[in-house]
Order: structure tokens, then C-alpha cells, then sequence
């Protein structure tokens, strides 16, 4: 999935989390990387401390993959690992691409910290829109009772200089809802972002990530 370390899931890097995947050809590849901060949705997932990840993805050819994706998280308990697992079906409409999928959020150590996401998006050229929803929890919340709807611009302004826009927001059935956003440079394997969130409802949390990772295949 190529679930990049800076991670800023779904901010910023969202625009081409799945649908790189899936539009590869036949293959296993494996990807590493380093941030000085993981951030999801806005918020540290390590107390604004550095974190390593890897994962490894099956693409095949008819547009449905597979994958996992870990890295180190903190949040000031016993949780120190967080394990994603993946699939989903990506495919062309004309100018349009679609990408479906279903994500599982796993914490080993964690006490009912586990969730699973459906998911889908649709990209036209510079622009992805992208749509999750709570499936399961291991706490008391059921289908359908979180979402995440977010939008994505992605350009390039110099030769291999990639300029990004983020904007997204975080629904939830028992209140708390909140919105982040960012902008982010990319060159080859380096990304710088800054993201923040909506002051009205969350804590305001002014972050720069900076990132590198690689992708191989194997």
C-alpha cells in the first residue's frame, strides 16, 4: 500500500496510498521508511516522537491487492506497535480511478484498541476525494458510528517536485468531531508536510514531518 512513514494517513499522502498499489502491475514489493513524527489524521501517533515502519504488497494485475504495514507508535501506555493489514480492488473508468478496500488497525499489547475501515476513493487527474467509515471495533462502537471524508491536490511544480493540499474530517457518533489539514513538498523519497487541526474542537496540533522511504520489489 505504500503506507508512507510520515504517514499523515489520509492527510496530504492519502492521494495516492491505495490506488499506487493497485494500478501496479503483478508483483511483491516491500517498502521501509523514517519520520521524525507519525501522523494520523492530524494527530501524533508517537508523542511527536520518530518512527520506522515497513510493509509488504501484492499487487496483481487485475487491479486487487493486499498488504501490511507496520510502525512504532506512543501513546503514553502500554501500546508501542501499531499493524495494519489490507486489501482492496482498484480500477479505470475513462479519466476516473476508483479504489475500495477494507483496512484493519491492529495494536498488539493494547487493551480493545483494535478497529477495522471501509474504504473508497475516487481520483481525476490532480484531485482525490476519498471516503472511510468505521466497520468493527473492539470498544463499544458499531458499523457505520466514525467516518473520515477528505480531499487531496496533488501537483507538480518543478521537475520531480510534487506540491500537495490536504483537507479532511473526522466524524463520531458520541461527538468530538474535528477537521486537519496540511500541505506537503515531495521530491524523490523525501517528504516535508505541516499539518494542523480545528482549533474549535481538538486541541490545536501545529506538526512538521519530514520523511524518507523507499520502495523495492521482491
Amino acid at each position: 500500500m505504500k503506507k508512507t512513514i510520515m504517514i499523515l494517513s489520509a492527510a496530504l499522502t492519502m492521494t495516492t496510498l491505495y490506488t499506487e498499489q493497485a494500478q501496479a502491475v503483478d508483483g511483491l514489493t516491500a517498502n521501509v521508511g523514517v519520520s521524525n513524527n507519525y501522523v494520523w489524521r492530524g494527530i501524533s501517533q508517537t508523542s511527536d516522537q520518530a518512527a520506522i515502519s515497513g510493509g509488504v504488497d501484492y499487487a496483481a494485475s487485475n487491479g486487487f491487492y493486499v498488504g501490511t504495514w507496520a510502525s512504532n507508535v506512543d501513546w503514553g501506555d502500554d501500546t508501542s506497535a501499531e499493524v495494519d493489514l489490507y486489501a482492496g480492488y482498484s480500477f479505470e473508468a475513462g479519466e476516473l480511478a476508483f479504489d475500495v478496500g477494507y483496512l484493519f488497525y491492529g495494536y498488539p499489547g493494547g487493551d480493545s484498541l483494535d478497529f477495522s475501515e471501509i474504504y473508497a476513493s475516487v481520483g481525476w487527474e490532480f484531485l482525490t476525494v476519498g471516503y472511510h467509515t468505521l466497520a468493527d471495533s473492539d470498544w463499544d462502537s458499531d458499523f457505520g458510528d466514525s467516518d473520515y471524508l477528505y480531499a487531496d491536490l496533488a501537483f507538480e511544480v518543478a521537475d520531480g517536485l510534487e506540491l500537495g493540499f490536504h483537507y479532511g474530517v473526522s466524524n463520531f457518533d458520541g461527538g468530538g468531531d474535528y477537521s486537519d489539514y496540511g500541505i506537503s513538498l515531495s521530491k524523490d523519497n523525501f517528504t516535508l508536510a505541516i499539518t494542523d487541526v480545528d482549533e474549535n474542537t481538538v486541541e490545536s496540533n501545529f506538526l512538521v514531518a519530514v520523511s524518507y522511504s523507499v520502495e523495492f520489489d521482491l
